[in-house]
């Protein structure tokens, strides 16, 4: 696993669940150099290196982690000097086999199973199979050529706001067929959403409908304790994650707009737009940038309410985060959420600020309503703790058979 993905919670679940048989990553500070950041002063670590020194697998036994701090270096360096969509994914490329090659090197163990990610597995479930073991493949978002159906619709929509990202149809199409072929070699394909499967099976085929299971995530209890006092002010409306297309953050504005007065909004994240486009938006929604984790909560504790109108996502974790929470979620269908339609939020359909004006509105002025829906919100994180999590993804990957 490159990265630490929900903070390693599939690895701990996998040790905890007595199925780890080894964790293989790309760096973390537990091992080589990186452990050496642990006794670094925090103040004397650039940003850079608190988040690797935040890179702990905990409750995972140091003697089952096998790390590449060298190749997590050169990756991310790569990744920093990658300035366009097809240098990113050169180096996605790169990286995936490199890692691949890695692991094989280091070998399987006495594992009979392996777990991979999207764009990141392709070589090594070759190698498992080859091997007898069975192939497990989590799908984090919607299927590359979807997205980029998105982003091309949208940047004619909306130009001056994204630098153009000019990726040829041969490059689309071959960066796709590798993703195809992942699918092709997996015995199971764990998805975070409705949204996500039905988007595999529209670019891969109806044939791969019976090895996608939908597994929705989970998020720890350290938010549920957020506690708000009523007030008459306006609307507090919050958004997290990075601030671009992507995201919906033209649809934001055009709410702000029309809200003036009657609505705050805030977002939290990167600001991945241009200059021209980020001192529209600023006049009318407050942008904080990038902050360290520890400051969500103080930004989930501000909102009356999390809005997220993104054009697609995996199963967006904010938003299982912003309901532990107790905000009312407004989302889309491409979120992949977890939200019940006027129960603990609204589910909108995309591009249409008219009807979250309209919700924002319903909220801003019926407050027992939107006391209501808080307190359903926080009923429906119950349901999507970390170990109700474990529990659903230990049960999909008992469905099939440890020897093939």
């Amino acid at each position: 696993m490159m990265g630490a993905r929900r903070h390693y919670a599939i690895p701990r679940i996998l040790h905890n669940s007595g199925r780890l048989e080894h964790f293989y990553t790309d760096i973390c500070a537990v091992q080589g150099w990186p452990s050496l950041l642990t006794h670094l002063p925090r103040q004397w670590q650039s940003k850079p290196l608190q988040r690797l020194a935040g890179r702990i697998p905990t409750d995972i036994p140091v003697n089952k982690i096998t790390s590449y701090p060298g190749f997590g270096l050169a990756n991310s360096f790569r990744l920093s000097r990658a300035n366009s969509l097809g240098k990113k994914l050169a180096v996605f490329t790169w990286a995936g086999k490199r890692f691949n090659h890695l692991v094989e090197t280091s070998g399987f163990k006495n594992a009979d199973a392996i777990y991979t990610f999207d764009r990141a597995g392709l070589e090594l479930m070759g190698t498992a199979k080859a091997q007898g073991l069975k192939t497990i493949m989590e799908q984090t978002v919607a299927p590359f050529i979807i997205n980029q159906r998105y982003m091309h619709e949208e940047q004619e929509q909306f130009p001056g706001w994204e630098p153009p990202e000019i990726l040829s149809n041969d490059a689309e199409m071959w960066f796709s067929e590798r993703e195809k072929a992942e699918w092709a070699k997996a015995d199971l394909i764990l998805c975070g959403s409705e949204y996500v499967k039905a988007g595999i099976i529209e670019c891969g085929g109806g044939d791969l409908s019976g090895r996608c299971v939908v597994v929705p995530y989970g998020v720890d209890s350290r938010l549920s304790g957020i506690q708000r006092q009523p007030h008459t002010g306006p609307l507090k409306v919050l958004t997290i994650g990075s601030v671009g297309l992507r995201k919906g953050a033209p649809y934001i504005l055009e709410s702000a707009q029309h809200l003036k007065g009657r609505a705050i909004f805030r977002m939290v994240g990167s600001v991945d737009i241009l200059p021209a486009a980020e001192a529209k938006l600023r006049e009318h929604v407050e942008l904080t940038g990038q902050i360290p984790r520890s400051l969500i909560s103080e930004h989930f504790q501000w909102a009356d309410v999390f809005l997220l109108p993104s054009l697609n996502e995996g199963s967006a974790g904010v938003i299982y985060e912003a309901l532990s929470s107790g905000l009312p979620v407004i989302c889309t269908p491409n979120a992949g959420s977890v939200v019940r339609d006027g129960v603990d939020g609204f589910v909108v359909p995309i591009r249409n600020p008219q009807i979250i004006c309209t919700h924002l509105e319903k909220l801003a002025h019926d407050r027992e309503l939107l006391t209501e829906m808080s307190q359903h919100a926080r009923q429906r994180a119950a349901q999507y703790t970390l170990a109700a999590y474990g529990n659903r993804l230990t049960d999909a990957i008992d469905l099939i058979p440890v020897t093939l």
